[in-house]
C-alpha cells in the first residue's frame, strides 16, 4: 500500500459507496467492447456501465449500446482524460446514492472481470483509490520504457512513492478522490496526474494484482507516434503539478 503523505488525511464522506459504476473510455473498439462490457457487468456491486465513445470512426457506440452499456459520444476525439471526465459526469447525473468509479480500458475483453479485485478496498474504506498491477503481457512488440520511466520518476519526486505500474489505466476510486484530482490531466497524462493529486491530498492508494490482458502497443510508425503522444502528455502532467507545488510554497 502506498504510504500516506505528511499532509493531514481528508475525512471520509459519511456514506461509503455501496454500488459501482464502470466507466470505459473507448475509441475504435467495436471488435472488443462488447466482451469487455459483458465481463465488467458481472462484477459484484456494478449497476451501471458507461462507455464514452471518444470520436470513434467504427461502430463502437452501436455495439456498446447493444451490449447493454449506457453510451455517451464525443463527436471528435478529445483524449482519455476528457473521456473519463465525461463518463464520471454522466454517472453523477444518474446516481441517487454514491458510486465508486471503476475506470477500465475498452480492450480487456473477458479479463475485465478481474478488475473486480479493485473494488473491495475502496468500498470498504481501506483505500481511496486502487490501481491494477498487470502481469507481463504477451507481445513481441513494446517500447523501451521511456514513458514508464518518466512517469515513475515524476511520481516519486512529487510524492515520495514509487508506483509499480505508473501508467496502469485500471483504477477504482471514491468520488471525493476523483474530485481531489480535478481538473484531470489531459490525454495520456491522466493516470500520473491522478496518482500525484490523490496522494498530495493525503489520501491513500493501494496497488492490487489483476490478471488482465489487453492489446499492447507494437513497434510500427503509428505505435511510435502513440508513445510520443504519451510522453508529451505525461511530461505536461508532471510540469503542471511542479508549477502548482511551487505556487503553494511560502
Amino acid at each position: 500500500m502506498a504510504p500516506t503523505l505528511p499532509a493531514a488525511r481528508l475525512h471520509r464522506v459519511s456514506e461509503q459507496p455501496t454500488s459501482v459504476a464502470v466507466v470505459i473510455p473507448a475509441k475504435d473498439e467495436a471488435q472488443r467492447i462488447a466482451a469487455t462490457i459483458a465481463a465488467a457487468a458481472t462484477i459484484a456491486g456494478v449497476d451501471l456501465v458507461v462507455v464514452v465513445d471518444d470520436g470513434s470512426s467504427d461502430e463502437t457506440s452501436t455495439v456498446a449500446r447493444e451490449a447493454g452499456a449506457e453510451v455517451v459520444r464525443h463527436d471528435r476525439n478529445q483524449g482519455k482524460g476528457k473521456a473519463m471526465q465525461t463518463g464520471a459526469a454522466y454517472v453523477a447525473r444518474h446516481e441517487s446514492t454514491p458510486h465508486a468509479l471503476l475506470f477500465i480500458d475498452a480492450d480487456l475483453e473477458g479479463s475485465a472481470v478481474e478488475t473486480g479485485a479493485l473494488v473491495a478496498p475502496v468500498v470498504s474504506g481501506a483505500a481511496d483509490m486502487t490501481i491494477a498491477v498487470l502481469p507481463k503481457q504477451k507481445s513481441a512488440g513494446g517500447g523501451r520504457g521511456f514513458v514508464v520511466g518518466l512517469a515513475s520518476r515524476g511520481i516519486e519526486r512529487a510524492t515520495g512513492w514509487t508506483p509499480t505500474q505508473p501508467l496502469s489505466g485500471m483504477r477504482c476510486l471514491t468520488r471525493p478522490a476523483y474530485e481531489a484530482a480535478q481538473p484531470l490531466a489531459a490525454g495520456w497524462g491522466v493516470e500520473v496526474g491522478l496518482t500525484i493529486d490523490v496522494l498530495r491530498r493525503g489520501m491513500t492508494i493501494e496497488e492490487v494484482p489483476c490478471e488482465l490482458h489487453h492489446r499492447v502497443t507494437g513497434t510500427g510508425l503509428s505505435d511510435q507516434l502513440h508513445r510520443l503522444s504519451q510522453y508529451r502528455d505525461v511530461w505536461r502532467a508532471l510540469a503542471v503539478r511542479r508549477v502548482r507545488a511551487a505556487l503553494r510554497r511560502p
